[in-house]
């Protein structure tokens, strides 16, 4: 299967570059599945697609300021041209890191992409929060390693746990995706962040989850509908590009998730049940499915169920399903998600749950009717 078979042309001017002021004013486009149905819709009405006993799973992360310019060590400032801001940084040892995974935290060890890269070799200190030399920063870090695609590992010097994200919380920035051309503003710590965000540790948001509301979410309590929520931390692979012409010969970081027994118990008697499990976004798809994988316990095994049923357990640990057509869901039965780029790891996904031609064709009618498109833009749901 070829990547290109997931490409779809875009108008620039259609990547949503700002939130709306209102969350659920976004507008949502229904797919039906079974009648090959597309219908336009507002987020508002999202209730209202969802059945009585449905069981609604939302990814609960919180994303973190993970973005930090600093300096290199040793660097000089120097005259430079206010005609070229390019070189003034160049000159002046200026970086721009992102944190993508911490690796340890004793070392504080960190995965992360980092800007000059070609100046960035082993051995380099990065000063955080001050001017470039001992004494002068709040944070200083040394790269340690490097990546199959570039990214570095840095050692911070030796910092509290707490302390590290106070600094960082304070610091650093918002980790918008690179097609929202701007700087990031203030507001985007709240509008980047889904309203039930708990655990600390995205550097990206889980979109299908921001257009919700407080209002929205009783909405659902009075219904009767059940919820749930799991964790999985976002990470280096929403950034990486898919470099292989052929669908298969892609690999996907991992990233670290986790579901409380709670939760597992839930979801298991809802598919004991015959009800719908419906996932907030692919974060969440990707999690259930993986989880429905693990090796479940010898017991359980004896009697049967294997890992093909889906039964889910409470586990933590580190997924990278890869999800493209052909994959048998033993889960989800239903999806919240957000218009994802051509050619992506995400828009295959929803490419196997709902179809590649239905999927395609879906997204034409959403350029075609000029929905806002990528994390700051609108949804669909797929039944």
């Amino acid at each position: 299967m070829l990547v290109s078979e997931f490409d779809y042309p875009l108008p620039p001017e259609l990547i949503a570059q700002a939130p709306l002021a209102d969350r659920a004013a976004s507008r949502l486009l229904h797919i039906d599945r079974g009648r090959e149905l597309l219908e336009d819709r507002t987020f508002r009405d999202f209730p209202e697609l969802l059945r009585p006993d449905d069981l609604l799973v939302f990814n609960n992360t919180k994303v973190f300021p993970a973005r930090l310019f600093g300096h290199r060590s040793g660097s000089r400032a120097q005259p430079v041209s206010a005609q070229n801001p390019a070189a003034a940084d160049f000159l002046r040892g200026r970086v721009e890191v992102l944190l993508t995974k911490q690796l340890s935290a004793e070392p504080m060890e960190w995965e992360a992409l980092v800007h000059p890269g070609r100046k960035l070799g082993v051995g380099e200190r990065i000063y955080f929060g001050g001017e470039a030399r001992e004494g002068s920063h709040e944070l200083a870090a040394e790269i340690v390693g490097r990546g199959a695609f570039g990214e570095r590992h840095l050692r911070f010097d030796p910092v509290q746990v707490e302390d590290f994200f106070g600094v960082v919380q304070r610091i650093g920035h918002v980790p918008l995706p690179p097609y929202i051309d701007r700087p990031d503003k203030p507001s985007d710590r709240e509008r980047y962040q889904t309203v039930y965000a708990k655990p600390l540790g995205s550097v990206a948001a889980p979109t299908a989850g921001l257009h919700f509301t407080e209002e929205i979410l009783d909405r659902i309590r009075q219904w009767g509908i059940e919820t749930t929520e799991i964790t999985l931390h976002v990470g280096l692979g929403t950034f990486q590009p898919v470099r292989e012409e052929v669908v298969e010969e892609h690999r996907l970081h991992r990233e670290w998730y986790q579901i409380s027994e709670d939760a597992a118990e839930r979801i298991r008697h809802a598919r004991d049940s015959g009800r719908r499990v419906v996932a907030v976004g692919t974060t969440t798809v990707r999690t259930l499915e993986f989880a429905a994988r693990q090796t479940l316990p010898p017991k359980q095994k004896k009697l049967g169920w294997g890992t093909q049923d889906g039964r889910i357990t409470g586990q933590s640990g580190e997924a990278d399903i890869f999800i493209y057509p052909g994959f048998e869901f033993r889960v989800v039965g239903a999806m919240l998600t957000n218009f994802h780029l051509p050619k992506s790891t995400l828009l295959m996904l929803v490419a196997a749950f709902a179809g590649r031609d239905q999927t395609l064709r879906a997204y034409g009618h959403a350029v075609r009717k000029q929905y806002r498109f990528y994390s700051y833009g609108d949804c669909m749901f797929v039944e």
